[in-house]
């Protein structure tokens, strides 16, 4: 194709306004034969543009995604105090204790690890929006099911099909937009994602406060509306994922909304190590690659033991706001909507601190982990019931925002398409462990003291997260400092008119900033 445009043609490939006549073979070859030159022909205008057009493809429908999800399972706790007391509460019909109830999340997370790397692991052959959509689908039909439960065993049973389900949602996104956003930009997806689940603790407390007074309507308690009405409104939303969630930058469903140019460009200015359109379906050298890296097991700890506390804490919340006593039934859910607006706010701070480039990204979850510990140990610590409202909403908050710049960081070690969809399954699948211990540690036992034993094994661990949160910077410390100083000159350049194209980070063969704890000048340093 390329030899069949003339010179007049390759003028115009050069005028923005005329960009949409250039041929994908032109623009492929431009992108191969010189990529630094190919990406600093466009504006910063034009950048802006493309990277707009990705943001109204992506944003709100992820976020909607993810808001979904975690409504979908953390409805577990919000039910369990619903009618609580009365003929119609679900431990009543279901002959369920507190403490067995609990199993409830645990065996949805034990579920969830089995199946998330086989499920991440299909996202490729099968493509993001096919594999979301069965996703999406199945859990709806699960979730509606649980309305039919009638004792412990069979809520077990459809915990367990809600955790298979749903396993490879989250690190299927996150797979799929490191080929389309670079690893310094990841925190604003992240943080639309993240913002949205949080909102899920407001919409599902209103949500359980509304359909609470729908007990006895057709036969059906309030539990059991919850789950019917969320598990078809599931099903429902399973079918614009279908019609709107992309693949790749070079899919073919791509064409319809971006020139080829444009698809050029979104992947020639990812990072070396990010997954591409056009890589192989699967890479078994990839996998062993990530197996061998000792990043994936310091990332993997840190997110398991930031996991256990903060698991812990989500899933006791409603219990605890309503023994707090500050709202009888139903206003007891209304409890949970501050924590929830906290972490919204929280979480929309980090992704503009994080996009700023202030600090390195784990240096920012220091601050956070602090922040964190802290409030825990208060939780652990006192009886003051406004002590502990407070220890609630701010704890929640740190732990909520700490995703942001951790989920971020990560990807900036991820390489190729199967390694990224494994390495982010294989971690996600592990780190659920606190999901799985968390809301074990609340017995009934520990209810008299208002679970300071629980609290204090969580901020236990919150502190050895913090730790591992160092071990975790120390090896990525180089590609960190890399990357924050190529963010920086990509701004400074950004207010200048330009794009910046002269300089990138460097993954595979890192470029060594600290040296004998010292970090060593260069020319592109002093440029910032």
């Amino acid at each position: 194709m390329a030899s069949d445009l003339g010179d007049d043609d390759l003028t115009k490939a050069k005028i923005p306004g005329l960009a949409s006549v250039v041929t994908l073979g032109s623009s492929q070859s431009d992108a191969a034969a010189d990529p630094r030159a190919f990406l600093a022909s466009f504006s910063a205008e034009e950048d802006k543009a493309i990277r707009r057009k990705v943001d109204r493809r992506f944003l709100w429908l992820i976020g909607l995604m993810y808001i979904i999800k975690n409504i979908d399972y953390q409805n577990a706790a919000n039910v369990k105090v619903l009618q609580v007391g009365q003929p119609s509460n679900v431990l009543i019909e279901l002959g369920m204790t507190a403490d067995q109830y609990n199993w409830v999340q645990s065996i949805y997370f034990i579920s969830y690890i089995i199946f998330e790397v086989p499920s991440n692991l299909l996202l490729k052959k099968v493509s993001p929006r096919n594999w979301q959509f069965r996703i999406f689908l199945s859990w709806g039909i699960v979730l509606a099911c649980h309305a039919a439960v009638k004792n412990k065993e069979g809520m077990y049973a459809a915990r367990f099909f809600l955790g298979m389900m749903e396993a490879g949602m989250f690190p299927g996104i996150a797979a799929q937009l490191c080929s389309w956003y670079r690893s310094d930009e990841m925190g604003k997806p992240i943080m639309w994602m993240f913002g949205f689940q949080n909102c899920s603790g407001i919409v599902g407390a209103v949500l359980a406060y509304g359909i609470s007074y729908m007990d006895g309507l057709g036969g059906l308690s309030a539990w059991k509306w919850v789950y019917l009405l969320e598990g078809i409104a599931t099903i429902l939303f399973s079918f614009v994922v279908y019609f709107v969630l992309p693949d790749y930058p070079k899919s073919q469903r791509s064409n319809s909304w971006l020139t080829p140019r444009e698809q050029d460009y979104l992947e020639t200015r990812l990072s070396e190590n990010a997954p591409k359109t056009n890589d192989a379906e699967f890479d078994k050298s990839e996998i062993f690659a990530s197996l061998r890296n000792p990043r994936t097991y310091s990332f993997m700890l840190s997110q398991i033991l930031l996991n256990f506390g903060g698991y812990g804490l989500s899933w006791q919340l409603p219990t605890v706001t309503t023994n707090l006593g500050f709202a009888g039934l139903p206003k007891n859910q209304l409890l949970n909507i501050p924590p929830a607006a906290a972490s919204v706010l929280a979480i929309i701070f980090s992704g503009w601190f994080l996009s700023r480039a202030y600090l390195t990204r784990p240096a920012y979850i220091m601050w956070i982990c602090g922040g964190a510990l802290t409030f825990f140990i208060i939780l652990a610590a006192t009886k003051n019931k406004y002590a502990v409202y407070m220890a609630c909403v701010l704890g929640t908050m740190f732990y909520s925002a700490y995703f942001i710049p951790f989920w971020s960081w990560r990807s900036s070690t991820l390489a190729g398409t199967t390694g990224t969809a494994f390495t982010l399954a294989f971690q996600s699948s592990v780190g659920q462990v606190g999901g799985v211990i968390g809301p074990q540690l609340f017995q009934s036992r520990y209810a008299y003291n208002g679970y300071k034993v629980p609290f204090a094994i969580c901020a236990t661990a919150i502190g050895l997260g913090w730790v591992a949160n160092v071990w975790t910077w120390w090896l990525t410390r180089n590609v960190e400092f890399d990357l924050k100083r190529i963010r920086r000159l990509r701004i400074k350049a950004e207010k200048s008119g330009r794009v910046f194209a002269e300089d990138d980070v460097k993954v595979f063969e890192e470029r060594e900033f600290y040296g004998k704890g010292l970090i060593k000048k260069t020319d592109q340093l002093d440029v910032v």
